[in-house]
């Protein structure tokens, strides 16, 4: 039987917004399910049940067939995006099938399970969820997979929201002091429609990257924005 990978959406030529490749023209595969359920996940319908009617069972030629006829010849690079991705074995023949086209992949995910095929993602983003999430990142699990990973290609992020998010980020940090680390500001205004949302998420990068600035043990980090709420707020498909 052809695996089949359960897909929310396929979309783009756009830019990634976040991590090591911010800025990178890139489509995106938005698959369904995720193990975490963050407090302040901008993807919840991936996890929620509420575009469970939306989830189509694709193959990976019908993935790869979907992004041509949306992208063209525009694109050597696809985000495969979530929830969280690492859940799905199945998507080893896709992942396979973009080696074969010289399609080069990025992956996030927050670390808690493995799959063989994540070794072969070019740049790979573990992102563990601080106490904002609400959610109890396993470090012992986080060690485990960061272990089994293609060293070259990883990277790590964490979403601050608080003093308390970036006392976690800190941790993360010295934990695994010779993997590239980005910080990346959150988004709490999630609404359709947020009046002045640039304006208020610029406030807050400003406030990270001063916290940032004069914490000595946070030199060697990369202090982000979302890139893309920035440009279009909330909107899906972007």
């Amino acid at each position: 039987m052809t695996a089949k990978i359960p897909v929310l959406e396929i979309f783009g030529p756009t830019i990634q917004g976040e991590g090591q490749v911010i800025g990178r023209k890139t489509m995106f595969v938005r698959t369904a399910g995720c193990d975490f359920r963050c407090s302040w996940c901008d993807s919840k319908f991936t996890w929620d049940g509420s575009m469970r009617d939306d989830i189509e069972m694709l193959t990976a030629e019908d993935i790869w067939q979907r992004l041509k006829t949306i992208g063209g010849d525009c694109f050597d690079h696809v985000t495969i995006s979530g929830g969280n991705p690492a859940l799905i074995k199945n998507l080893q023949t896709f992942v396979n099938l973009c080696e074969a086209q010289h399609i080069q992949l990025a992956l996030e995910t927050q670390g808690t399970k493995f799959q063989p095929w994540m070794t072969q993602i070019h740049n790979l983003t573990i992102s563990p969820k601080p106490p904002s999430s609400g959610m109890n990142q396993d470090l012992a699990q986080l060690d485990d997979v960061i272990a089994q990973c293609n060293q070259t290609a990883l990277s790590l992020k964490v979403v601050v929201f608080d003093d308390d998010d970036l006392a976690f980020a800190q941790k993360i940090h010295q934990r695994y002091p010779n993997i590239p680390f980005y910080v990346q500001v959150g988004n709490p205004y999630l609404e359709d429609d947020v009046d002045n949302h640039t304006a208020r998420l610029l406030e807050r990068y400003e406030w990270l990257i001063n916290k940032v600035m004069t914490n000595a043990e946070m030199n060697r980090v990369h202090v982000l924005p979302q890139l893309h709420t920035l440009l279009w707020s909330n909107l899906k498909g972007v």
